[in-house]
């Protein structure tokens, strides 16, 4: 047993006891009620989480009497296979770890409409209910004679007090098929769905058929079917179920050939689509023993359902219906209950307290509701798979309309539209998970690379989950589906890639442009020479652009797409370069010629100035030597007087000279002239040599003083006196020797 203290600071919790001294029983009811009244509901259904303050309500409450009941033997209840019963703790972490959206209703309501003269209908609210439950459901109908207190059990099975209506005549109150879809209460991730069946054997509608039909629906949609009776199980009881005896012809295993003599489906291959049977026994009076020996409620029910055994007609009838129980329901269990309440206060039992109740029908009512929901299978097809509420949804559908149509439920046809509606369903989940996946990790833009190698992650996960979903193999139209839908999604993926890295492609460029929009209105490329200067920064800008990382597939695109855009602009600044440059090498060639004017006009003011100044200095130099020369001429003047004084005085003295020359000679020739006529020739040349050598060098005299006075160089002097004196002996030829 457990025993311990719940870590809070507001609630302590004993096994058996409650803090304010109340029974178990009574703790377990007012906790029941609390929890249902958190739910809040909303309209008839709503989507909401799993109800944590319920499951954790009931796992307080109710674990110390499960595991008490599943360990004590006084009861005298078997306990088959189970799995280990959960701890409060664990119960807790369960509810909390759930967090699957399930359908929570506010109140039952009709799904299979049974309407005198019109049949069975099933109510469209209810399957738009069904559809929206994607959780596996747990299925439990409740079957039985009118009047026998079958929605009540509901009703607690619901963790209610009220919502299946109750009756308080004699007349039957439930018509048709009632559906409650509450929140599983143990097992997180499912929804436990109740049906509650109208009643059986009401003599107002006299038609045992619909009766067959209300029960064969409940046997075919329930995981587990309740069976509701009062007294006990006797024979009166058996022949009241005697709907057993019909379902083998109500119910066939594959579609029919067509052929009159065809052969109903054998019990053991139905047993594997009917549910767990479990046998409620209301009122119950007797003592739980045969031959002295105390027996539990199972084996009281299998005591029932002994086969007598015999070749005689009451043998057989006695032994058919219990055999068709036997076969039809391999897994049957049996509750016994006493009376709730007094007959008094029966009428209104779902308004009376817990205290004014029996507790041994508490105790017995919470021993079944504990087993319901722990042990109530989820509802499958043959297969194993899982029957969530849409399936259970297309399985009424199916069935009724079988029914409507005069046919006989088809369990072949009715597992072909599950495998149909379930792989459909796993291609649309298979689908939304891909979807899912590349939204998870997608991180657009992408290279083409990175985006197949994801695509193939994403698909391996994807067909995984597939695979998982569907039923049976033949799922190869279902898989070229989900494969269509995959690689629609691929593209749609594809685009939104190309869509993103175009995008970020095109705002970087916008960016890295920014800097030369504003230099192109600043002007700054208009202007000669900008358009190389555009060139420049537009492949800088390039460059730039190429360096970035993660600008996916569109990246060369956008830039060529950005680079024919700035074409038109690059032709009109290279047009306006080319013109200005033009017009700047006009007004540049005008300035060149302007300047080489100036500079020649500077030139010429220049060589004006240097002629200026060497008219200056030539002035200044011919002043300077016209009055050196004056200077000069004053002494050669000067010089030449005292010179023509020598030249006066040599003329005189050559005079002199030649008057005594002459006077020799003619002193000598006189002389001559006396004897001496031979030698007087050479005498005679002699002296004439001697007067030619005085004349010359009288003449040298004379040319060397004039040469003075006039300032000629003595360079010119040698070269011009031995020219004069060759002229002076070329002329003079004749008198010298």
């Amino acid at each position: 047993m457990v025993a311990g203290t719940l870590l809070s600071p507001h609630v302590t919790w004993s096994p058996g006891v409650s803090p304010e001294g109340q029974s178990t029983d009574e703790v377990e009811q007012n906790a029941t009620e609390q929890s249902c009244k958190g739910w809040e509901p909303a309209g008839s259904c709503r989507t909401v989480l799993y109800p944590l303050s319920f499951a954790f309500t009931f796992a307080l409450t109710h674990c110390h009497f499960l595991e008490s009941h599943f360990q004590t033997e006084a009861s005298g209840y078997k306990q088959p296979h189970r799995p280990a019963l959960q701890s409060p703790a664990v119960a807790v972490m369960a509810a909390l770890t759930s967090a699957a959206p399930v359908v929570e209703m506010e109140e039952p309501i009709c799904l299979v409409e049974n309407h005198a003269g019109q049949g069975l209908a099933v109510r469209r609210d209810a399957l738009q209910v069904l559809a929206n439950i994607t959780q596996p459901v747990v299925v439990v109908a409740v079957s039985g004679l009118y009047r026998s207190g079958k929605s009540y059990l509901m009703n607690r099975l619901a963790g209610r007090r009220t919502g299946f209506s109750l009756g308080s005549s004699v007349q039957a109150h439930t018509k048709g098929i009632w559906m409650w879809c509450v929140p599983h209460p143990l097992q997180p991730g499912h929804t436990l769905v109740l049906l509650d069946t109208e009643g059986l054997g009401d003599v107002e509608k006299g038609d045992t058929k619909n009766d067959t039909w209300i029960f064969v629906l409940a046997v075919l949609l329930s995981s587990t079917l309740i069976y509701n009776s009062k007294g006990t199980v006797d024979q009166q009881a058996l022949e009241n179920l005697h709907y057993v005896l019909t379902l083998a012809e109500c119910v066939k295993l594959t579609k029919s050939p067509g052929e009159s003599g065809a052969q109903p489906p054998a019990a053991t291959g139905l047993a594997a689509f009917f549910p767990t049977f479990v046998w409620a026994v209301r009122d119950f009076t007797l003592q739980l023993e045969a031959d002295g020996q105390e027996l539990s409620e199972d084996e009281y029910l299998e005591n029932a359902l002994k086969l007598r055994g015999g070749s005689s007609p009451e043998a057989e009838r006695y032994d058919r219906l219990r055999e068709c129980i036997r076969q039809f329901f391999p897994e049957r269990r049996c509750f016994i209950f006493d009376q709730p309440a007094s007959k008094r206060d029966l009428p209104r039992l779902e308004e009376l307290p817990d205290d004014r109740m029996d507790p041994e029908f508490l105790r017995q009512l919470e021993k079944f509701r504990s087993y319901i929901w722990e042990r109530s299978p989820p509802k499958t097809i043959p297969s194993g798979c899982k029957v969530t509420g849409e399936m259970l949804g297309t399985l009424v559908e199916t069935y009724v309309d079988a029914i409507r149509s005069g046919a006989v439920p088809c369990l072949e046809s009715a597992v072909t539209a599950l495998v149909e509606l379930r792989n459909s369903a796993a291609v649309r989940e298979a689908a939304v998970l891909y979807r899912e996946l590349l939204e998870q990790r997608a991180e657009l833009p992408m290279e083409t690379e990175e985006l197949l190698e994801l695509h193939e992650q994403c698909q391996r996960e994807t067909l995984q989950l597939f695979a998982e979903r569907t039923i049976t193999d033949d799922v190869e139209r279902f898989r070229a589906e989900l494969l269509r839908q995959v690689e629609a999604a691929k593209l749609e993926l594809c685009s939104r890639n190309e869509e993103a890295s175009r995008e970020k492609c095109t705002a970087a460029l916008q960016e890295l442009y920014s800097e030369m929009e504003q230099r192109i209105s600043d002007g700054v490329y208009f202007m000669p020479g900008g358009h190389q200067l555009f060139l420049g920064d537009q492949r800088a800008l390039v460059e730039r652009y190429r360096a970035l990382p993660g600008k996916g597939v569109k990246a060369d695109a956008v830039l060529q797409q950005f680079l024919q855009n700035v074409e038109p602009l690059a032709r009109s600044i290279c047009s306006t370069d080319r013109a200005l440059t033009e017009k700047d090498e006009q007004i540049k060639d005008l300035q060149d010629r302007n300047e080489k004017a100036e500079q020649e006009r500077e030139a010429e003011r220049g060589r004006e100035a240097e002629r200026l100044r060497q008219m200056e200095d030539w002035i200044r130099g011919y002043e300077k030597a016209e009055k050196e020369w004056e200077a000069e001429r004053e002494r050669a003047a000067e010089q030449l007087r005292k010179m023509e004084n020598r030249a006066r005085r040599s003329e005189e003295e050559a005079l002199q000279l030649r008057k005594r020359l002459w006077q020799d000679e003619e002193k000598e020739k006189s002389h001559s002239q006396g004897g001496h006529c031979g030698g007087g020739s050479q005498q005679q040349d002699t002296r004439s040599n001697r007067a030619f050598l005085i004349e010359i060098a009288v003449l040298a005299v004379l040319f060397s003083l004039q040469c003075a006075i006039f300032g000629v160089p003595r360079g010119l002097l040698r070269v011009i006196f031995p020219f004069l004196l060759r002229q002076f002996f070329t002329s003079n030829r004749g008198r010298f020797p």
